[in-house]
């Protein structure tokens, strides 16, 4: 049950009919994990601990610098040299003491992923690097867990759901494959702050809505954002059956 200060402090959501007093307990005994606490994974790791997520698992192995403040905004000035699961656990803390909140300061290997995903739910890909994700993404493919995967670079974005539990449900690689040989980062071709916040903003809320059970998440959908037009279009993407990760889920 809640308590009082938790039906207060959540009133505006459980008003919600799609959330309602139900959707807010079942957010309270979820579990998520998210990877990368930098442009996604801020607005991620705010939102939904401030929504009341009971158990939020931060994995990061970097420290804060300097120039990842002008989008990474779970980090300030303050925090700069420390490290980024430590700096985020001291906002979110500020913002909503009833999370708990698991660290894991080193980079995740297949073994620890493997242990980290059968403690959780859900999964939010945050990361920027596609060896990362390609990992991420086997290792919920194999434990059953839905991957909510967000990118962002220059001026555009990507978002998609990824759940093993559907039959129709592609997988990452179904998507990408082995990514590109030639993959560049943020900080080689450059990104603007509200992009990553956009959909890092989005991913939160595809992982609500799997979470509390309410409308329809973008399984089976790829949403593409052109910053520079402010447009938004949308693929769809099928599993591929001879998918070396997911081919054989549910043969």
């Amino acid at each position: 049950m809640l308590n009082d200060e938790e039906l207060l402090r959540y009133s505006r959501q459980i008003l919600l009919p799609q959330i309602d007093i139900d959707g807010q307990l079942r957010l309270q005994q979820a579990r998520v994990l998210i990877v990368g606490l930098g442009g996604l994974g801020s607005p991620v790791a705010l939102y939904l601990a401030a929504a009341g997520v009971g158990e939020l698992h931060l994995a990061d192995f970097d420290s804060v610098d300097l120039t990842n403040l002008q989008r990474q905004v779970v980090h300030d000035s303050t925090q700069v040299g420390r490290s980024k699961v430590d700096s985020a656990i001291t906002r979110l803390q500020a913002i909503n003491p009833q999370v708990k909140l698991v660290a894991h300061r080193q980079a995740l290997d297949e073994d620890s992923l493997a242990a980290v995903l059968a403690q959780v739910d859900l999964v939010l890909d945050c990361c920027d690097n596609f060896s990362t994700r390609e990992a991420v993404n086997a290792a919920c493919v194999a434990a059953g867990k839905p991957l909510v995967s967000g990118a962002a670079i220059r001026l555009e974005g990507q978002l998609s759901v990824f759940d093993p539990r559907r039959e129709d449900s592609p997988c990452y690689h179904c998507l990408y494959g082995h990514g590109s040989e030639a993959e560049l980062t943020c900080s080689e071709a450059g990104v603007v702050g509200p992009l990553v916040g956009l959909v890092g903003s989005l991913q939160a809320l595809e992982a609500l809505k799997l979470l509390a059970g309410f409308g329809e998440p973008l399984v089976g959908r790829l949403l593409l954002i052109d910053a520079l037009g402010t447009r938004f279009r949308e693929l769809r993407v099928k599993r591929d059956p001879q998918c070396p990760v997911c081919g054989g889920r549910h043969a």
